[in-house]
């Protein structure tokens, strides 16, 4: 694209001789130019500038020994591009095929996209501030049944939680 053509892209145009002062430091680039800039280009403001590519995860939940409890203070894992939705999930010891220092990268699913998590590993809400991880082997109606993946472990039912998280990456360092 040249000047001209990004200049006329923008909302409202602008000239190309403005456009050129931006990208050559001789005018300061304020958010609302970028902005523009961005949406002219057709690319998120993030990726015109440097750092723009990093973004973080909440973690939702720490899975040991004992279960998926929450984190007893903010922490985060930053993914290449997080996703709206997403979540994460430390592991800190050991559980099923999961090793310590796994990080569990999740998607959200509302209660009409539960079907899509059969047979694969879940995070479900409880009250207080606790979770249930295992794999989601049944959903009747508005339960869900949950086998955890420690040996010998019983069934859970959960009834109507507002959300699931469904695990879509296991990022474990070499």
């Amino acid at each position: 694209m040249t000047l001209d053509d990004v200049a006329r892209r923008c909302d409202p145009p602008t000239t190309p001789q403005t456009i050129g002062r931006l990208e050559t430091g001789s005018r300061t680039v304020s958010v609302g130019w970028l902005n523009r800039i961005a949406k002219a280009l057709g690319v998120d403001a993030q990726d015109l500038v440097e750092g723009g590519d990093t973004s973080e995860l909440k973690v939702a939940a720490i899975l040991s020994h004992g279960g998926a409890t929450a984190p007893r203070k903010a922490a985060i894992v930053v993914p290449p591009t997080a996703g709206d939705g997403q979540v994460a999930i430390l592991v800190a010891a050991s559980v099923g095929d999961y090793r310590a220092g796994d990080e569990l990268w999740c998607a959200t699913l509302q209660t009409e996209e539960y079907a899509r998590a059969l047979n694969r590993d879940v995070l479900v809400p409880r009250p207080a501030g606790r979770f249930l991880f295992g794999r989601l082997i049944n959903r009747d109606e508005e339960k869900l049944q949950i086998l955890p993946l420690e040996a010998g472990g019983r069934q859970q039912v959960v009834a109507n939680p507002p959300w699931l998280a469904v695990v879509t990456k296991l990022v474990r360092t070499l």
